[in-house]
């Protein structure tokens, strides 16, 4: 299933430290694979992935969300994430982050 130009539009994911074309493919391919198993639609058409950051060793981090707060899930879908994308070649270690802020929006609390 290919990311297609609308759907890339209208839930982009921003990608911080890869310059590589076919890495970049490769972590989407691998991100695509993981369904919300309640949907049974892939995180990425969802618009669920909002950043992956890779660093200079091929370490990655990625912020995500997820279709509910209380998803009992959870769990199970970040590790399906860090599962896949550790297997793209060339990836060392693999982080996911929970936000439950809406894409594009910072959230200040009061001192």
């Amino acid at each position: 299933m290919a990311l297609s130009d609308e759907l890339q539009e209208m839930a982009p994911i921003e990608f911080l430290g890869v310059e590589d074309d076919k890495l970049k493919e490769a972590i989407m391919e691998a991100l695509m694979e993981v369904d919300d198993p309640e949907i049974n639609i892939d995180i990425v058409n969802l618009g669920l992935v909002y950043k992956v950051q890779v660093d200079e060793e091929k370490n990655v981090q990625i912020q995500m969300t997820l279709t509910a707060m209380g998803c009992p899930l959870a769990g199970s879908i970040t590790s399906q994430v860090q599962q896949v994308v550790s297997q793209v070649e060339g990836i060392n270690q693999v982080q996911v982050d929970l936000v439950w802020n809406p894409r594009g929006i910072e959230i200040e609390f009061p001192d």
